[in-house]
């Protein structure tokens, strides 16, 4: 098993609930076991077009999935949730699944980049991330703390997480 974390967010429609469905999704595969979630937070979109605030949380999974399996996993959850193709790059969204970490692996692909290329630049994903985890680092031992000061967005915290009931 593999320690991973994924970063969940949404500001369509029910951003709450979008998120909730997400994470239940997401443990409800038989190859993924959710380890920790953060709290709910509304977040200020970075980069992109003018639109609504996203709710976000990261997730702390275990999995035997390798990298690739995982991010089609996560690609799958938000197609299920509605997430339509869209050429507009960070536009809104029912739901968006991002894997951050991976283990201490290191890829680079055309469109899988772990760590995750801007994780260290936007508050939307270091506040979660570092309350369920303070003393997370990169792969190269760079703390992820050092980055929060400078990286870009609001973040209010809303509520601690609570699962899904269908």
């Amino acid at each position: 098993m593999t320690v991973a974390f994924i970063g969940i967010g949404s500001n369509v429609g029910e951003r709450r609930d979008f998120v909730r469905r997400a994470v239940t999704a997401l443990g409800d595969d038989h190859d993924v076991e959710i380890v920790a979630t953060s709290s709910l937070y509304e977040t200020t979109p970075v980069g992109g077009p003018p639109q609504r605030s996203f709710v976000n949380l990261v997730a702390k999974i275990d999995t035997s999935l390798e990298p690739r399996a995982l991010l089609e996993l996560c690609k799958a959850i938000e197609a299920r949730l509605g997430r339509q193709p869209n050429e507009m790059r960070w536009g809104p969204r029912v739901a968006d699944l991002d894997v951050l970490l991976f283990g201490d692996e290191k890829v680079n692909e055309s469109d899988l980049e772990i760590p995750h290329p801007r994780m260290s630049q936007r508050k939307f994903v270091l506040i979660p991330l570092l309350e369920i985890d303070p003393e997370i680092a990169d792969p190269w031992g760079d703390p992820y703390s050092n980055w929060s000061d400078e990286a870009e967005g609001d973040v209010t915290l809303l509520e601690p997480f609570t699962p899904h009931i269908e």
